[in-house]
This record gives C-alpha cells, structure tokens and sequence, in this order.
C-alpha cells in the first residue's frame, strides 16, 4: 500500500471566466501518469507535477534510471452557476468531486475586451462572492442535515451528540453571517468533529485571477481588488493567463524558451500556481536518490522522519529505525554521497527528527 501523499485541488468558477481555459493548460502539462499509483484517471482530473528545480540538481550528481517528481491533482468541478444550491442542489456529482480536494482554486475573470461576453461588467469580487455564497449554502444544508441527525440523542443527554450539535450550529451561526468557515478561529477539536462533514467553505481558497496577456504580472485595477479581497479574507491570490499559458503549453521547448524571453516571463504561471498551493496547503518536498530513481515526496511541513517514511510505504512508519539525510546544498558542495560521508556532513536521525523542506533522505527499516 502506497501511502503516497496526492494533493488535490478543485478547480471552480463561473460560466465565462476561463476556467477550462486554465484547465486545459494543465492538463497539457500532465505528469506521465503510468509512474503513479491512481491509474485510471477521470477526464476531469489533470495529474500535473510539482516543477522543482532541485530535481534536476540532484539528477546531476546522482546517476539514476529516472526522476520522478511530486505530483498534484487538479479536479474539474464542473456545473458551478449562481443559484445552483436553491432549487435541484448542486447535484451529487459537484459535491462528491469537490469533497475529496484539499483546496478549492477558483477562477475569476480579470481581463476585458469582448471576446469572451458576459451581460454584466467585469467584476471579479462579485464573482468570488457569487462562488462563495453557493459553497456556504451547500455547507448549509449539509449542516442543518447532521443537527437534525444528533438532536435526539443530544437532548437525551448523550455527549458526543451534545457536542457534535454544538459545533453543527456554531457553523452555521458563522456561515449565516455570510462568513466562509474558513475564516474562523477553530479548535483542533472543533476541527475534528467537522471533518467528516467535508464542508467546501472549510477548505483553503487560491483566487486564480485570468487576465489579459498585456497584465502578466497582474496590475490591473481588477487585480488588485482580488488582491485586497483575498488579504483581507486570509487567502492567496495569484495572476495566470489562461490564454498564453495553453499557447506555451502546446510549443516546442525551444520555442517556449525563446517566445518566454521575447515577453520577459521568467517562469509559466502554472509554475506559480502549484507553487502557490504548496505554501497555502503548507506542504514540503524531500526527496530520495538512488540507482533506480530520484524522487520528489510530499509531506506537510513540521512531519517526523517516520510519517515521512510513511508516505512512501504505510509500513514504513511503524518499522522506522532511523534516517540518514543530507541537503541538496551539502550535495551541491560535495557532489557525491561518499564526499558527504567523507566530510562528515551526513546526519543519523532518529523518530522525533522534524524534516527539513530539500532534505535528502535513506531511511533504515526494520522487519
């Protein structure tokens, strides 16, 4: 059993924003899926690897057979429009798709011009609040459902149900006030009664701002409301043209290369934008390097050596002996394991050993 960390995130907005735009540019930048232990993956699902340039310093000490980096799933929420929570509901579908994410990405419109037409003017905070209302709905009803649910037992004095309820309608108060539960200060406890529940205004937000090819950097009026908007409700935030983007994606490397420094882009804004999901979901790389492969894992930031171990084989937590580690500077300097060894500058860890983001790592194993 792999207990490999995959990280996922759903992708939503509005009709006529540049959402499948944007997701189409991913998908293009798909990892080889064959390498990964989910095979079989749906058509609303791009795998897309964390790009690490790390890897490919590693790779130029280590001889290997290939270099695998750590991957990211993006989920197609499809069928998201104001209003879509009266009425039929979001459907099953949305809500089975968006439950499993770790973050919602959500797309809004940043660019003008009439290609794309829409009825109203562009305003991308009345589309993130359009978004955030129907997802805060949604919760709504998934938390008016389970107080029903614990009420009975609650009022026959049972204490899980009595806090279980406690905590429903405390949620609710928060997302009555037209409030994300993001927002909130929660208890680990709180947060732990409310995690079966998968409740979508929980999840952390990355606002996705599209915008015109002449406003890379994201300067535009539009821009920085999205900016404030998402400082201010404690998010992050990042510019992407969804255009350019899948224009890139579909060249040549050579061309890429050259087209990118005629527009003095320094990296893809799909870069970026899994960049940026690493910090908000507060995650970290370390990397294993052998004869067969060098390898990018996925582990949240402050994880032990065995939980990190554990994300490459479930057993491997338990049976943890200890870790051999070294950085990819101590690498860069020394330029093989053996001068590392030699120089003195590979550490033996044991179980309570925090892991280091860059951290190189052996670990030793028990039967």
């Amino acid at each position: 059993m792999h207990g490999l960390m995959s990280v996922s995130c759903g992708i939503v907005g509005l009709p006529n924003v540049g959402k499948s735009t944007i997701f189409s540019a991913l998908s293009s930048a798909k990892a080889e899926v064959g390498n990964f232990p989910f095979c079989t993956i749906e058509p609303n699902v791009a795998v897309v690897e964390v790009p690490d340039a790390r890897l490919e310093l590693i790779h130029g000490y280590v001889e290997t057979q290939r270099v695998l980096p750590a991957v990211v799933k993006i989920v197609d929420i499809a069928g998201l429009v104001a209003g879509a929570a009266e009425g039929e509901g979001m459907g099953n579908k949305f809500l089975g798709n968006i439950k499993e994410c770790d973050a919602i990405m959500q797309v809004v419109r940043c660019f003008g011009g009439d290609k794309v037409l829409r009825d109203t003017p562009v305003d991308p905070v009345d589309d993130i609040e359009v978004i955030e209302l129907e997802l805060g709905l949604a919760d709504m009803e998934t938390l008016k459902r389970n107080s029903d649910r614990v009420m009975k037992k609650a009022r026959a004095g049972d204490k899980d149900c009595q806090a279980e309820k406690e905590v429903y309608d405390l949620a609710l108060e928060i997302l009555d006030a037209g409030k994300p539960l993001r927002t909130y200060d929660w208890k680990d406890r709180q947060r732990k009664l409310l995690k079966p529940l998968f409740l979508m205004s929980m999840k952390p937000v990355l606002y996705v701002a599209n915008v015109a090819d002449d406003d890379l950097d994201g300067e535009s009026e539009w821009c920085q409301k999205v900016a404030e908007y998402a400082a201010s409700h404690g998010s992050q935030w990042v510019p992407i043209c969804g255009d350019l983007e899948l224009e890139l994606r579909s060249m040549e490397e050579e061309d890429r290369a050259m087209f990118m420094e005629e527009l003095g882009v320094e990296k893809l804004g799909l870069e970026r934008l899994i960049q940026t999901v690493y910090k908000l979901l507060g995650l970290q790389t370390y990397f294993t390097a052998g004869e067969k492969e060098v390898r990018a894992w996925t582990i949240h930031a402050g994880d032990t050596a065995p939980v990190a171990a554990g994300v490459i084989h479930t057993d491997f937590e338990k049976a943890f002996i200890r870790a051999e580690v070294y950085s990819v500077e101590d690498l860069d300097q020394h330029q093989s394991e053996a001068a590392i060894r030699a120089a003195g500058r590979l550490r033996t860890e044991g179980r309570d050993y925090s892991m280091r983001d860059g951290d190189i790592v052996h670990f030793l194993i028990g039967k």
